[in-house]
């Protein structure tokens, strides 16, 4: 019985899944969006949505919490420069993961993982449809006159 297991293996021991993880959560923050397989990216997701938290409160400890797992340091400076600065005001779900398809070779399932706040294109439709955004009614129901007000249609 698997009662409580709760991590994915990904046919791997733990210290090449510890490597695989860190590598792809280097990817991601470095390129913000790289292409993998869904089981990898549903363990990445667990893996880097709480080093993103952390990232927002800029303390040595919080630093070195992240270089631990990440063991780079460029990738540990993008993440507390550029990635906790747009994620500041969001209180999780920093990843999205977008299914692709199968892969041709051996029809494993594909996807994208990106960070949210780096897709410009999501973002510029989310600014165009809150301007464009007007509020509509229907117009056959009419309103009630006020108190004091005498209606000319109830009177006819």
């Amino acid at each position: 019985m698997r009662h409580g297991k709760k991590n994915n293996h990904l046919g791997r021991k733990e210290g090449h899944r510890a490597a695989m993880l860190s590598n792809l959560a280097i990817s991601l923050i470095t390129h913000k969006r790289i292409f993998t397989t869904v089981a990898k990216a549903k363990a990445l997701r667990v893996f880097v949505e709480p080093m993103i938290t952390r990232s927002k409160a800029d303390s040595t400890h919080s630093r070195r919490m992240v270089f631990a797992d990440l063991q780079n340091k460029e990738a540990v400076a993008e993440l507390f420069r550029e990635v906790a600065v747009k994620v500041a005001d969001r209180p999780g779900g920093y990843t999205r993961i977008i299914k692709t398809g199968n892969r041709p070779g051996d029809a494993a399932e594909m996807c994208m993982i990106e960070l949210v706040d780096f897709n410009e294109n999501l973002l510029k439709d989310k600014s165009s449809k809150k301007a464009a955004k007007t509020t509509r009614r229907r117009g056959g129901k009419k309103a009630a006159p006020k108190a004091g007000e005498s209606d000319s249609s109830a009177a006819e």
